[in-house]
């Protein structure tokens, strides 16, 4: 009894919604038409780049609380990368459209998530809607988070314009390349899943 009750609860909190780490991915959600709006319409950049510091901040925050509360479920583990992903694209696309960098810049980097998003079908013909995130995946995330503000920082012609622009391409080409680079070990560890595990029957009714 006491490990059916364990399963039980184990269950109930995969399947959680309203958390504390959850809330936080949701309002980072939110900030994606924002920030767009806050860089295309009035170019607000000191708001729009002070949303990203927040987006940042929550980004570490829900993933800490997660772990401390014991409240990880199945939804943050979703939001989660969505989040990371839309206001990657977000930004990249703002940026492009501002002109401050070039269109190869903002199609590279959606153009591999499209790859990836490709292999879930796959996936799912072995019983599985994804793979864990791996730390490469990570990694590029951060290196792109600090490249973003960096580079909408350097839209200009000042000093100090410079140093952000220069320091904003080393972590963009950094970030760029560990993107791509965690998006081919994810694509190997498909190809391996499919290798070595039998298709999942499908049930006919």
């Amino acid at each position: 009894m006491e490990m059916q009750a364990a399963v039980v609860d184990e269950a109930a909190r995969d399947t959680r919604v309203w958390t504390v780490p959850n809330v936080l991915s949701v309002l980072r959600l939110l900030g994606v038409p924002v920030f767009l709006w806050l860089v295309l319409g009035p170019e607000a950049d000191g708001w729009a780049l002070a949303l990203l510091a927040v987006s940042g901040v929550t980004d570490y925050l829900d993933g800490y609380l997660a772990r401390r509360l014991d409240q990880t479920s199945r939804l943050g583990q979703i939001l989660d990368p969505v989040a990371d992903r839309l206001y990657i694209l977000a930004v990249v696309v703002g940026l492009a459209l501002r002109g401050i960098v070039p269109w190869w810049f903002a199609l590279i980097l959606p153009l591999r998530d499209a790859l990836l998003w490709g292999l879930v079908p796959i996936l799912r013909t072995r019983g599985y809607s994804a793979l864990p995130v791996h730390f490469l995946g990570k990694a590029a995330t951060f290196n792109l988070l600090y490249a973003f503000p960096l580079l909408l920082l350097g839209d200009g012609s000042s000093a100090v314009a410079t140093l952000a622009k220069v320091f904003g391409w080393s972590f963009a080409i950094w970030g760029i390349g560990l993107y791509w680079w965690a998006g081919i070990l994810y694509a190997y560890q498909v190809y391996k899943l499919v290798k070595t595990t039998e298709p999942r029957a499908v049930a006919h009714g």
